[in-house]
């Protein structure tokens, strides 16, 4: 687990996962024949786009609002395999590869929280945990709505 020596290195770091957020998602639809698919992971990317600028405006201004809301987990992911990116992957591989990405960010932000001493920074990561944990939900939710209900 890397060291954070203050509330900007958090910071910074954050803003580094979420642009590989980013790039993770215009990657996914770019490589997306399938015009659904694409839609989708540019909608999640414009969104990850905003929660970057989120913490550039939090380290900017040096303040931030936090909610103590819970997120409910569907836990479909942590029974669904592996799925590689391709460009001519199906609608469920997609949704079963951002469901895993948004878990591995969801993990990795509760695990820095866990690790943290600083309660402001500890409460940061729970937050930014909490996003991740809202992604996963809307993609299982895509999963049941248009994958199990049609099986």
């Amino acid at each position: 687990m890397k060291e954070f020596a203050n509330i900007t290195e958090i910071l910074d770091f954050a803003i580094g996962e979420e642009q590989a957020a980013v790039d993770f998602y215009l990657q996914l639809a770019a490589q997306s024949k399938n015009k659904q698919i694409k839609k989708t992971f540019e909608e999640y990317a414009e969104e990850e786009m905003r929660h970057k600028a989120n913490l550039l405006s939090i380290r900017e201004q040096g303040s931030f609002i936090l909610t103590d809301a819970k997120v409910k987990d569907l836990k479909i992911a942590e029974y669904l395999v592996d799925v590689k990116p391709s460009a001519s992957m199906s609608y469920q591989d997609a949704l079963i590869l951002a469901m895993k990405k948004e878990k591995a960010a969801f993990r990795m932000y509760t695990k820095l929280a866990e690790n943290a001493e600083n309660p402001e920074v500890k409460t940061l990561f729970l937050n930014l945990a909490q996003e991740e944990s809202k992604h996963k939900l809307a993609f299982e939710v895509e999963y049941d709505d248009y994958i199990l209900k049609e099986n």
